[in-house]
């Protein structure tokens, strides 16, 4: 049976975690020349390519403060979990996070997953109700974000829960914290930050 998880405003999703079917997938050296900008404009080329906090840019965009509904928290085990590759990175047995990003008002932004070495997931989230960025600068934790893949594609699951059709972008990276990774992070955001960023791209992705 598939446990449900329902936000705090009464929408649902399974608990299986949502990526995207990419329509244009890219990895380390394109992330390291960026994009050509009739592919993805500038501004979200900051936001996703960038190594930056996006709760704090989000914030920055919206003017409110960035809210977090956690919709799943599940133990995995050392199952892969149909994540990047990378999650071979965090050491098992993982958790899994996921939540949605909103405004105060209910207005979603973005939508992650993250996975956690389950033992050690209570030092950094000890308020799991938070963003990560917030839990972590509360424990003055220096990181470096290692964004590693870039995507361009379709859900069905995240159409239903941003109430809006793809395809959407979205990235996955490491978080890493003394030498060490931490966490694998994979984010997808809402075609909504049009509204602050303008269109995603001039063209046609081919």
């Amino acid at each position: 049976m598939t446990a449900i998880f329902t936000s705090s405003n009464n929408s649902t999703l399974p608990a299986a975690w949502h990526r995207l079917t990419p329509i244009w997938q890219g990895g380390e050296e394109v992330i390291k020349k960026s994009l050509p900008h009739t592919q993805l404009a500038p501004a979200w080329q900051m936001l996703l390519l960038g190594d930056g906090s996006p709760t704090r840019h989000l914030e920055l965009l919206t003017g409110e403060p960035t809210e977090v509904d956690v919709i799943d928290m599940s133990f995995i085990g050392m199952d892969l979990d149909d994540a990047p590759e990378l999650i071979h990175k965090v050491p098992g047995p993982r958790l899994r996070r996921q939540v949605w990003l909103r405004t105060p008002g209910g207005q979603r932004l973005a939508y992650a997953t993250s996975w956690w070495e389950a033992s050690h997931v209570d030092e950094y989230l000890q308020n799991r109700s938070l963003p990560i960025w917030a839990s972590l600068a509360r424990l003055r934790t220096e990181l470096y974000r290692d964004v590693r893949g870039i995507y361009y594609g379709y859900s069905p699951a995240l159409e239903v829960g941003f109430n809006v059709e793809g395809p959407f972008w979205g990235r996955h990276y490491l978080f890493w914290h003394h030498g060490q990774p931490l966490t694998l992070i994979y984010e997808v955001f809402s075609p909504y930050l049009t509204k602050y960023l303008g269109a995603t791209q001039l063209e046609t992705v081919n």
